[in-house]
């Protein structure tokens, strides 16, 4: 016998939390399985913090060691200047974007409005999707998401949406995906302000392929 330290689990699920969980994954493979263009009219979208300097992962500051003690490195933290930034996107590319401009909240009122600019976004950008209305959201249980407001705007506008079941990381594309890849090329830089940080943030959205959002969808 020997002694192990507990793992961290994103949450200890109650019965009626897995219970959730196994009814809307059901319903998904079901709906995935009877409908072949399912997957490719789901638009997902998140919001995340990024900051003026964020820690390198272990690995990214892991080198080649000879001798027995291992590599030192400096406790550091966190910037407190950053910006958040919310992005949607389908199987084959982004379909909208948008910083949180600095002292605003995104609660309810400011949700539906970054939703209105992303009907838009659709609109433009995919004809298809808004001519025959065959696009599906997906998004988090932040309180703006399931606020009444918002729920109102999306049934106002005929907008279907996907149900998340609480803490569901596996699900959320943005945070296995998107935010992961974003954020790994831009651990350990430090940038001289907000308009910086953005800019570079930017760059890499647009650097993502193709291939790399299908293969997203498809894990």
């Amino acid at each position: 016998m020997r002694r192990v330290t507990a793992k961290f689990v994103p949450r200890l699920l109650t019965a009626e939390l897995k219970d959730d969980c196994v009814s809307v994954f059901t319903e998904l493979r079901e709906r995935a399985q009877n409908n072949l263009n399912f997957v490719s009219s789901v638009i997902t979208g998140d919001e995340c913090w990024v900051y003026r300097y964020d820690l390198d992962t272990n690995q990214m500051s892991s080198k080649l060691n000879t001798a027995s003690s291992r590599p030192k490195k400096a406790w550091q933290m966190k910037s407190n200047v950053k910006t958040m930034l919310i992005a949607f996107f389908v199987i084959d590319r982004l379909v909208h974007h948008k910083y949180v401009p600095r002292g605003r909240m995104v609660n309810k009122d400011f949700y539906t409005t970054v939703l209105q600019h992303l009907r838009d976004a659709v609109c433009r950008h995919h004809p298809e999707k808004w001519h025959f209305g065959n696009w599906i959201l997906h998004h988090g249980n932040a309180p703006a998401h399931r606020a009444v407001t918002t729920n109102g705007f999306l049934v106002k506008h005929n907008i279907l949406s996907l149900p998340h079941p609480l803490y569901s990381p596996d699900l959320a594309l943005c945070d296995f995906f998107l935010f992961l890849q974003l954020k790994k090329t831009m651990k350990g830089r430090r940038f001289d302000c907000v308009g910086e940080i953005e800019a570079n943030m930017t760059r890499q959205l647009r650097a993502i392929t193709k291939s790399d959002y299908q293969r997203c969808f498809r894990q």
